[in-house]
């Protein structure tokens, strides 16, 4: 039995990528087509639209169409998994942040009993 892939998966995967990266933050403007979104890269047309193709699977991009037009606009609902992914470690991080300042604190007061957290 193959197990189910994880969404979150192709996610990080689109996202790994610079020039995918890139390209979501040209979304966050306005749809675009893709004559558009590869004007600042040096790339031909079908590289970007294979780049687009993987965010478009990851679910991070939707592709209309119009006429001859396919534009492209950002899902920003599908990034909230990788937001609450993200922020649960960005917890633990303040956390252990905020651990270390109290310790930080105790030592330059004298109050290092050597026990640690």
């Amino acid at each position: 039995m193959t197990p189910t892939p994880d969404p979150l998966d192709a996610k990080f995967a689109a996202l790994a990528d610079p020039t995918r990266r890139a390209i979501l933050a040209r979304l966050t403007e306005g749809e675009a087509s893709v004559n558009e979104l590869a004007e600042p890269f040096d790339m031909s047309l079908p590289a970007v639209s294979k780049h687009l193709k993987v965010l478009e699977k990851a679910g991070l991009i939707s592709r209309g169409r119009e006429a001859q037009w396919r534009p492209a606009r950002l899902e920003p609902m599908a990034l909230k998994s990788v937001f609450e992914w993200i922020e649960h470690y960005r917890r633990y991080w303040d956390k252990s942040f905020d651990r270390l300042e109290d310790y930080l604190r105790n030592v330059q007061k004298g109050k290092d009993d050597g026990k640690r957290n």
